[in-house]
């Protein structure tokens, strides 16, 4: 599924002409070697450009549209046209000779191979290069000796021959792609494709993903087989699976169009994640990228994502997006060799949307004045998990991952997610915007009945509820007030030493507190002393005559929402004021 998702974007982004015909692919240059027409060396060209990193300006390969590169394992396998020094010059810095000598002849006979059908002056220079090139001498080659140390370097060089790249030549770009397609079958068997269905000679290796994190810089391999114990039937490597040479081309390019491409990609953890839609039109990515994004705050978005989530289409960047165009989010991670599927999720562009909504509307929760977003994010939800005072702030992958599908697919939450928030609210007393917004949309979204009653999980207080639980978070924070306010500066309030016992066994700690609230009070103003007076009365008067022995997981969720509702309208009272 995933590798057909893949080969359809890509094919809808070939007719938009943004990816590479079948056989070709970017490959980043770093010099050209300019030959004349008896294949002799002239000189060596520069290719790099200014290019901007972060606030850096660095100098940097270009990227050419080239012949696709092999995948390379430990053993010897030249690309056409463009590699690096040890395959074009039979030079480089690993100190093995033998294994230069034997690529630069892997790659000499390439290309007699290819350009035995092909009488251009073009092929020719190279043909003749090849034939009279002395690896042992190229060190006191005149055109390389001023870049001797940078050609080494591992960068890729093409050939130029008079003042135009070889590649542009028809005939050789003709031959390149017959040689493409005709793969010889003994190394590549004729077998059905899983991704096309049709029969077609099968890609034993697959081209390599680059730009996962924490992956081979020279690339991983989504689909790969080995070890003996992956084989079956004496198939060997990707025959286990056969995908054809094109559609083997096709996935790889597309996965790859989409991680180079860092402003429709993002991380989670240790997944990197993309995201696109069947039609290939970057407007899907860019307006989903705001949608669960920062940008969401923006009205015009929201009013636009609301009309999606109704089924009507709207127009954004010059194009109308359908929330019935099917959209794709991809997340891996890095393994090794290989690539771990995170996870992969279809569904409408609208439906996705409608999740992201309703997440939200879950989230929505009254918030402190400096807090400039409506809703916490993902990164503050996962943050408020992990305590940020220790050297790893990064909650576990496997949580994000949780997270991200439960958030997209409107599954509930993961029940680790509420673990982590519970040990930081003990560990810490407190509970911030994040915790309290993910108290009320875990216990929303719980498909259980042991559940705080909805009349708690509000956006903000409700002074109507009655649930106990949720009352007694009320009164211990009050009880705080009470204290904070007959001794102003104090360091340590009841909520360090009592909020963990309070919430769990009631019955043992709220006597005590009300007992010390009452020589508290004494210490106020008669003004002061009356209104907490009344506060306290109307919460008690809820409460009975008994506090519950303990209270359960959820019903310490009912206490620390009401504990939260009741500070943040406290504090909201006194910016209005």
């Amino acid at each position: 599924m995933i590798l057909q998702a893949l080969a359809s974007y890509y094919e809808a982004l070939l007719r938009q002409k943004k990816v590479a015909a079948p056989g070709w692919g970017p490959v980043k240059v770093s010099f050209a070697l300019c030959i004349r027409e008896d294949g002799t060396l002239e000189r060596v060209l520069p290719l790099q450009t200014e290019q901007q990193r972060g606030n850096k300006t660095v100098l940097a390969p270009q990227i050419l549209s080239l012949p696709a590169p092999v995948k390379r394992t430990v053993g010897v396998a030249a690309n056409f046209l463009c590699d690096n020094s040890g395959y074009l010059l039979g030079v480089d810095q690993k100190g093995k000779p033998q294994r230069t000598a034997e690529c630069f002849a892997a790659c000499k006979a390439l290309h007699e191979e290819l350009f035995s059908d092909v009488d251009t002056p073009a092929a020719r220079a190279v043909l003749a290069f090849f034939r009279t090139w002395q690896p042992e001498q190229a060190r006191e080659h005149p055109a390389l000796a001023e870049r001797w140390e940078e050609i080494l370097s591992g960068g890729n060089l093409v050939f130029r021959y008079e003042d135009r790249y070889v590649l542009e030549d028809p005939e050789i770009r003709r031959a390149w792609e017959r040689h493409y397609s005709g793969t010889p079958v003994e190394d590549s068997p004729p077998m059905v494709c899983l991704v096309t269905g049709e029969v077609g000679p099968a890609e034993a290796v697959h081209p390599a993903i680059k730009g996962v994190p924490g992956a081979q810089s020279s690339g991983a391999a989504l689909v790969s087989f080995n070890a003996p114990a992956f084989c079956s039937y004496g198939k060997e490597q990707n025959l286990n699976a056969p995908t054809s040479k094109y559609a083997a081309f096709a996935y790889t390019t597309a996965l790859n169009h989409l991680l180079a491409d860092r402003d429709h990609t993002f991380f989670a953890g240790d997944a990197t994640v993309v995201f696109w839609a069947q039609s290939g039109e970057t407007a899907y990515q860019d307006f989903f990228g705001g949608a669960f994004g920062d940008l969401y705050e923006e009205r015009d978005l929201r009013d636009m994502a609301r009309e999606l989530c109704r089924g009507h289409k709207v127009e954004f960047d010059e194009t109308m997006l359908d929330p019935n165009m099917d959209f794709y989010i991809l997340g891996l991670s890095p393994n090794a060799a290989r690539l771990s599927v995170r996870f992969f999720l279809r569904n409408t562009f609208g439906g996705f949307l409608e999740h992201i909504q309703a997440h939200r509307e879950r989230l929505r929760i009254a918030r402190p004045a400096y807090e400039k977003f409506e809703v916490p994010s993902l990164k503050a939800l996962l943050d408020a998990t992990v305590n940020q005072k220790s050297k790893d702030k990064q909650a576990s992958p496997e949580l994000t991952g949780e997270m991200l599908r439960a958030i997209l697919n409107d599954t509930p939450y993961p029940a680790t997610l509420l673990n982590g928030v519970v040990l930081r609210i003990r560990a810490e007393h407190a509970v911030t915007w994040a915790r309290a917004a993910i108290l009320k949309a875990y216990y929303l979204k719980k498909p259980y009945k042991e559940i705080p009653e909805k009349e708690v999980l509000t956006v903000s207080l409700n002074e109507a509820s009655t649930n106990i639980p949720y009352n007694l978070g009320r009164l211990f924070s009050v009880l705080e007030a009470i204290q904070q306010s007959a001794n102003p500066g104090i360091n340590a309030t009841i909520k360090d030493k009592y909020f963990n016992s309070a919430s769990a066994t009631p019955a043992v700690v709220f006597p005590v507190l009300i007992n010390l609230a009452q020589k508290h009070l004494k210490k106020l103003a008669e003004g002061q002393r009356i209104y907490f007076e009344k506060q306290l009365q109307a919460i008690l008067d809820k409460l009975g005559e008994d506090f519950p022995n303990r209270l359960n997981l959820p019903q310490q969720g009912a206490f620390q929402l009401g504990y939260y509702h009741q500070t943040q309208a406290r504090y909201q009272k006194k910016e209005e004021n």
